[in-house]
């Protein structure tokens, strides 16, 4: 936990926090908790940083929703004398609809900003005015950090990046530029001191949308330690390949890591996602009965996979709206006698409506029986903002339409009608109502909720016979592009590659030529999907995972470190703690029986040391802490005897138990013991074959072979296709080995296979054993390790003392190298912690010969 010094001094440091809000009107918004967990004390006095809530939710308070996005759900307009603004709720907006499916007592507020432009001197009446009569909080953007912020890295960086397309354009403007970066941090700053204004960071849900505020949650995470933080992203998130290419690509990382949970559209978004955690953070994802966690500095951070819906009410009321309009009959005596398709797309350059208009000039060309009788009716919303080749894309699809209807056209017959125009929800509505099908040709969308639209409407009004009759079979058809979100989810939809226009065209010919039966089939399947999977569907189900996902770390101790978008929440069992190095001296200085258990890789040697053999400094230390009569040290270590044999010794009283134990050794001049019961090692010959296979092919990787096991490391291979082989191999390898006595195990960036009786827990258990066989049990313990292999020790260090093989009033300190869950209850950062702290105790340890030759010889002989 930070201490409030340690935030301001962040806060100066990096200057992204001025004041906000005094310290009286925050206490006034708190709501008072029971805390129902074990905590402490200087978190609860902790007003900046931290917050501690009950697992369980409060029966006096009521939780609150914070839905922060770029815009509010809001429509706006100028008064008529012209004096202040006129608000109303946007019934379409999802942000809106997505109440249905939040608790009934649920507050819900938003944060966003506004489509207009509200003049400075009027900003404090419009947002007291949107507080009190809507519950939303509107940020006001600079106008120059508006256009770098949304038209610049918003919509020239970000949006190109993610629907895929790289900026190879000679054209300046699409490259990456640093002020519009800049512009997005400062623009997502601005967000996140609105959010301060409001926020009860004991009780509320932060949900935040979009691509816009990815870098939101570091703001928020810094401020608030334990917030209840979760983002979706509306868009793709493309591949590694792709978004590697992005230069602040580990700052958006990093910062989308500071939510609790993080959702998806599609498994195939979430994949690229957790791809790129892997290949540029070296994360790994597991799969936890049935949900996907990111393990992050003791955060488990949950992935939420789950498309949205529609409005089903919405929908229902529009089309009643349509009707009393009569929009729909006046189109169906506009088109009598007519096949429909329909498409309805934004206008940008990712939707292929051009590809969609050569589509259907293919049909018509191939099938001559649709000519004078299908017609595409393609609606062009306004583009959202000034996106890329926007005057480009619109006059290719004009000339295209004006070639089709001028070669297909007849008198009272247009194959093309192009609606480039604003459209009204209830139009829209009535043009689905009348559609044969529905044609999405996107190249890359994030999810594209039209073919949801289109099927509801196709079903008719509930409970009404005006639209239709209601024993009239219901069917509808649904030709998409397989690269858009909603394409897994309607399994009866006819699936196209959109760059294939031939195959495209053929679809849709084969669309409007299905039976009436097989299309009234394919519109059950789907309805009954998106009746069901509506948006309350969604939001109650993310609302759901996101208490699931931030329960555990109400449980837990938190520290925020690291400055900048480096910053992140380490968060670790309460009982889990930095080692004192002072307290550790203390109690080595007090203890007459130590017993000292190092690893070595990542522990006393750097992981990424190219040279492997310790330095001048690390064999003076050791030298010192072995000679002292007081001490038995070990290197405890999964290497060969020969290499670490030959590295230590210098150190003549050094204990070496080699290969996790199964060569031990307890000094110099001793004899190698071996500790494993098997000496049959003919499983080799099964298990190094296998092993060969993958290194084959994994390019980077390698065999180790031992005297007692195989080691296949890939840490030098690709680290997506490396994990993936290890995965494999490690399966393959445990089949093969079934009714051998051996143990497959996987480490970091290794699959080992070593004798089943063996490990570093089993060798710390001897040297107790043995010390206190001779009486002289250790009153005291240091064991040190990093990786999985070493928490076989730290287990059985802390049970040592409650079987009796270490002194009731031992001092035991099990340690891991680096801040990460453990069953050691200590950790040092890293191995420059390590060599200090292992100096300090060389100074104070004493090698002179305290005691008789004899006594000391024996006692080495234990």
């Amino acid at each position: 936990m930070m201490s409030r010094s340690y935030t301001n001094l962040l806060d100066l440091a990096s200057g992204n926090f001025p004041a906000m809000g005094g310290r009286e009107s925050r206490e006034r918004r708190r709501m008072p908790r029971v805390m129902s967990v074990p905590g402490f004390l200087t978190e609860v006095d902790d007003d900046q940083a931290v917050s501690v809530s009950s697992d369980n939710p409060s029966t006096v308070t009521t939780d609150r929703m914070i839905i922060v996005a770029n815009q509010l759900p809001l429509k706006a307009k100028r008064r008529e004398d012209n004096k202040g603004w006129s608000f109303s709720w946007n019934e379409d907006s999802l942000l809106l609809q997505l109440k249905d499916g939040l608790p009934d007592d649920m507050e819900v507020l938003y944060v966003g900003s506004l489509r207009v432009d509200i003049d400075p001197a009027e900003q404090d009446d419009v947002s007291q005015n949107l507080l009190d009569k809507f519950k939303c909080v509107p940020t006001f953007l600079p106008a120059d950090v508006l256009a770098k912020f949304y038209d610049g890295f918003c919509k020239r960086q970000l949006w190109p990046l993610f629907h895929y397309m790289l900026p190879f354009s000679t054209d300046k403007s699409h490259r990456f530029d640093r002020t519009m970066w800049e512009a997005y941090v400062l623009a997502n700053k601005l967000f996140f001191q609105k959010v301060v204004e409001i926020i009860n960071p004991e009780d509320d849900y932060i949900w935040i949308h979009d691509y816009h505020l990815m870098v939101l949650p570091t703001f928020i995470r810094r401020r608030f330690n334990r917030v209840k933080m979760g983002f979706f992203l509306h868009s793709p998130f493309p591949s590694s390949e792709i978004y590697r290419t992005l230069p602040v690509r580990e700052e958006i990382l990093k910062a989308l890591l500071n939510s609790d949970i993080i959702g998806f559209h599609t498994f195939d978004y979430a994949r690229h996602f957790l791809s790129c955690c892997s290949r540029m953070l070296g994360l790994e994802y597991q799969s936890k009965r049935g949900y996907l966690g990111l393990e992050y500095y003791g955060r488990t951070i949950s992935i939420k996979i789950m498309p949205v819906g529609i409005h089903m009410g919405r929908i229902d009321s529009v089309m009643r709206m349509a009707v009393e309009e009569t929009e729909v009959k006046e189109l169906k005596r506009q088109f009598e006698g007519k096949t429909i398709l329909l498409g309805v797309d934004d206008m940008d350059i990712f939707k292929g409506i051009n590809l969609k208009i050569l589509a259907m000039e293919q049909m018509l060309r191939q099938h001559p029986k649709w000519q004078g009788r299908a017609v595409l009716v393609q609606i062009v919303n306004p583009a959202r903002g000034k996106g890329i080749h926007l005057e480009e894309i619109h006059a290719e699809i004009q000339e295209s339409c004006t070639r089709i209807n001028r070669v297909f056209g007849r008198p009272g017959y247009e194959p093309i009608v192009f609606i480039d125009r604003a459209v009204s929800i209830a139009e829209k509505v009535a043009y689905y109502s009348i559609a044969e099908c529905v044609i999405v040709t996107a190249v890359r969308d994030g999810m594209n909720l039209t073919p949801y639209e289109y099927v509801a409407c196709r079903q008719g009004i509930s409970g009404s016979e005006s639209c239709s009759n209601v024993s009239d079979p219901k069917k509808s058809m649904l030709v998409i592009s397989e690269f858009i979100g909603c394409s897994p989810s309607l399994s009866g939809a006819i699936r196209v590659n959109p760059w294939n226009v031939e195959a495209t065209s053929e679809a849709m010919n084969e669309a409007i030529s299905m039976s009436d039966g097989e299309k009234q089939l394919r519109h059950e399947k789907h309805y009954r999907y998106v009746s069901t999977h509506d948006v309350a569907y969604w939001s109650r189900s993310f609302l759901q995972d996101m208490e699931r996902a931030c329960t555990d770390l109400l449980r837990k101790r938190c520290w925020g470190i690291g400055l900048s978008f480096g910053f992140r929440v380490v968060a670790l069992d309460p009982n889990f703690k930095k080692l004192s190095i002072d307290a550790m001296v203390s109690a080595y200085k007090r203890a007459k029986s130590r017993a000292i258990l190092l690893d070595y890789d990542g522990t006393v040697m750097p992981q990424n040391s190219i040279n492997k053999s310790p330095s001048k400094e690390v064999l003076s230390i050791m030298e010192s802490l072995s000679a002292d009569p007081k001490n038995i040290v070990f290197i405890v270590s999964g290497r060969g005897r020969n290499s670490l044999s030959d590295w230590f010794a210098p150190c003549k009283k050094l204990g070496i138990a080699a290969e996790h134990g199964y060569f031990l050794r307890w000094g110099h001049n001793g004899e190698w013991e071996i500790c494993g019961k098997s000496s049959d090692f003919g499983w080799m010959q099964i298990a190094e074959p296998v092993m060969k296979l993958y290194t084959e092919a994994t390019d980077g990787s390698s065999i180790e072979r031992k005297e007692s096991a195989l080691v296949w490391q890939y840490r030098d291979a690709d680290l997506g296709f490396g994990s993936a082989q290890a995965k494999e191999m490690l399966d393959h390898l445990e089949s093969v080995l079934a009714n051998e006595p051996v143990a497959v195990k996987s480490g970091q960036f290794i699959v080992e296979v070593k004798p089943q009786d063996v490990s570093k827990g089993l060798v710390a258990e001897r040297i107790f054993s043995s010390m206190e066989g001779k009486g002289n049990q250790a009153d005291f313990v240091l064991c040190v390790g990093d990786d999985r292999s070493d928490e076989d020790m730290f287990e059985i260090v802390s049970s040592a003392i409650s079987r009796n093989i270490l002194a009731t009033n031992a001092s035991v300190f099990a340690c891991t190298v680096g801040q990460k869950p453990s069953k050691a209850k200590y950790y040092l950062d890293d191995t420059s912690e390590v060599a200090c702290m292992l100096e300090s105790l060389a100074e104070e340890s004493d090698s002179s010969p305290c005691i008789k030759e004899t006594g000391d010889s024996s006692r080495r002989q234990v």
